[in-house]
């Protein structure tokens, strides 16, 4: 089987890359080897590769400066997700790929399902609904994966932010009012793995395509998170300025930024369970499974 992985040095690209290698042949590539806001680069990077399946876990991420690179944002995030489909389809080859909490608009009381109605609130998250939908226009031979916030051993990400700061200040200050499940990169790979196995397993014609919620199991807020990792690394042996009781609560409105946040972005996970049978480890062992890396 010959895989394609694009955005094979981001956080979960790097996991992607240990996770893919015993299916078959993984070209992986990176943005020195293809600017996916270029839709002709794009194309030649397919049809040279000529992959069965293509994972594409590039992306533009910058939430913030999304607002003010609505242009580049949108050729990465909406634009090249309909170049890869249409290139996938003349293959016949499966495309994988991920998406995020940001496509809702956080108002619902409790988890989101993947028929609830997406309404972002922000460019980053228009981005990425458009590029699901261009996706699924274009080849009904597709997974997209949502998740929520992604933490790795490789790349920047939140709990990495949090070791750093605590080290340097004698108190944190964490929005406590934005709720979701922090979500290990290994476990993204290692479910898609799971997936790309039962793909090629099974043959096309009967797989079960469309859309899947993928998080860990649980709920906490950033000002929760904030506090396990703190905790952890303390119990790890690790000398902190800033311990899990000066991590102060603050309110999203206390943190304006460019970029409007979802308030509730939990994703109920029940069809892909289901569908696949997967037992998805709660937020706190994704966390810790991370750090012990880490610290």
């Amino acid at each position: 089987m010959n895989i394609l992985l694009t955005g094979k040095d981001g956080q979960l690209g790097a996991e992607l890359r240990r996770a893919l290698a015993p299916l078959g042949e993984v070209t992986a590539a990176g943005r020195a080897d293809c600017d996916l806001a270029d839709a002709d680069a794009v194309r030649a990077l397919v049809r040279r590769a000529r992959p069965d399946v293509v994972v594409n876990a590039a992306a533009y991420t910058a939430v913030d400066r999304a607002e003010s690179e609505r242009d580049l944002a949108w050729a990465v995030n909406a634009a090249a997700p309909g170049v890869l489909g249409e290139e996938a389809a003349r293959l016949g080859a499966l495309v994988v790929h991920y998406s995020t909490d940001y496509v809702f608009d956080g108002a619902k009381e409790g988890a989101y399902t993947e028929d609830d109605l997406p309404a972002p609130l922000n460019a980053y998250g228009a981005g990425k609904l458009a590029g699901e939908r261009a996706l699924a226009a274009a080849t009904p031979r597709h997974l997209i994966l949502r998740t929520s916030w992604v933490l790795g051993v490789h790349g920047g990400n939140f709990a990495k932010t949090m070791l750093r700061l605590a080290r340097e200040r004698d108190s944190l200050r964490v929005v406590a009012d934005q709720y979701g499940a922090p979500t290990p990169a290994a476990l993204l790979a290692d479910v898609t793995a799971h997936l790309v196995r039962q793909y090629a397993r099974e043959g096309g014609e009967h797989f079960p395509y469309g859309t899947y919620h993928l998080t860990s199991s649980g709920v906490t807020s950033w000002h929760g998170y904030a506090r396990h990792v703190l905790a952890a690394a303390l119990a790890a042996g690790h000398a902190l300025a800033t311990t899990p009781d000066r991590v102060l609560p603050v309110t999203t409105a206390d943190y304006p930024a460019p970029a409007r946040r979802p308030a509730n972005s939990c994703l109920d996970t029940t069809r892909l369970r289901q569908t696949f049978g997967f037992v998805l480890p709660s937020w706190k062992d994704g966390v810790d499974g991370v750090l012990a890396h880490l610290l």
